[in-house]
This record gives C-alpha cells, structure tokens and sequence, in this order.
C-alpha cells in the first residue's frame, strides 16, 4: 500500500512542476485581487490620463508662436529634466560630504564634468532657446538658475553669471508662470507629456 502511494506521488508531482513551467513559459499573469464585501474582484491601478484640449489661435501671429513655441520646448526640455536630476544627485552627494573646502572641490569638479559634457550642446541653442531653458529649469527644479548657482557656488558667482545673462538680454531670476505668461509652454509640455506632439 506505501509503494502504491509513494508511486502515486511520484507520478502526480511531476504533473504540477509542468504544469507552473508552462504557466510561466506562457507569461500568464495574476492579477491583484481586492476582498470588498465577502467578494474578491480584480483590482487593477489604471495609468491616469489627462484630456488636454488643443490650444485655440486668436490669430495666424499667436499660431506661429506657438509652432516656434513647440521647436524650443522639444530642444530645451530634455536639457532641463537632465539638470533637474543632476542637481539632485549633487544635493544628496553634498549631504554627505563633511567640511567646507571638500563640498567646494567637489562643487568644482561636478561642474567640470557638467561644462565638459554640456558646453558644445548648450552653444548650439539659440537666444530665444536659453531664455526658454533658464524658464523650464525653474519649472523642474522649483528654483531659478540664479538661487541655484548661489547655492551652489555662492553669491559672487550668481552675480556675475546674471550680468553675462543681462548682456546678452536673458534674466537667470526669470520664473516660470503656468497659469500667466508661460500658460501656453505649460500646455505643450503637457501635450509632449502625453505623446501627443
């Protein structure tokens, strides 16, 4: 009677490790369940999707604004997400660097490397494309390019760094307004957000 058994499970076991290698070689996958009044439903988190009406032209001028509008968010946009995480990686790193002359050297190799990497890039935008970076920079990081640079290098260097901006007619304290003068880059950003430009 034991041989038989242990035969029996020695035939079934087999039975179900096939049976989880094929579920697995399928790719079937279970779903979350949620138990809401003595019933289990499937629970799924669904992405959320915004509804963004297309922007409305007064007039053929506001149009071709906005088309020029589209070219220098595309071109800046990425640069800005980029500096967004790169200050961050440098805030965290300057957390843990102790003594004043150390979290200066390190402040001047990042910025190094960040000159070395970005500096033939960035000479490639246009006027009107470095305006719309120093605004989208705002937009990412919360704070202007003039409070970053005096964070970080002090309040000599933000100085000078906004009188080269002023000579070439760009302000590094210009903020980013969503729901005033910049409403329209927001409504692109939010369209490129969306796959939709």
């Amino acid at each position: 009677m034991k041989s038989n058994v242990f035969i029996l499970f020695l035939l079934v076991v087999p039975l179900f490790a096939c049976a989880q290698v094929d579920t697995v070689k399928t790719g079937v996958s279970y779903l979350d369940k949620k138990l809401i009044e003595g019933d289990t439903l499937p629970h799924v988190v669904l992405k959320e999707v915004q509804i963004i009406p297309p922007w409305t032209f007064k007039n053929k001028r506001q149009y071709r604004r906005y088309s020029k509008l589209v070219i220098n968010v595309k071109k800046t946009l990425p640069y800005a997400r980029l500096a967004q995480k790169r200050i961050n990686e440098i805030s965290v790193s300057l957390d843990t660097i102790k003594g004043e002359k150390n979290r200066k050297k390190f402040v001047k190799q990042k910025e190094k490397e960040l000159f070395n990497e970005f500096e033939q890039p960035l000479k490639k935008l246009t006027f009107s494309q470095g305006r719309m970076l120093i605004k989208l920079i705002d937009r990412e990081t919360g704070d202007t390019s003039y409070e970053l640079i005096k964070e970080l290098k002090g309040g000599f260097s933000a100085f000078m760094w906004q009188s080269v901006a002023r000579i070439f007619g760009s302000n590094l304290k210009s903020e980013f307004d969503s729901e005033g003068d910049d409403a329209m880059i927001e409504h692109i950003i939010l369209m490129i957000d969306n796959g939709m430009l």
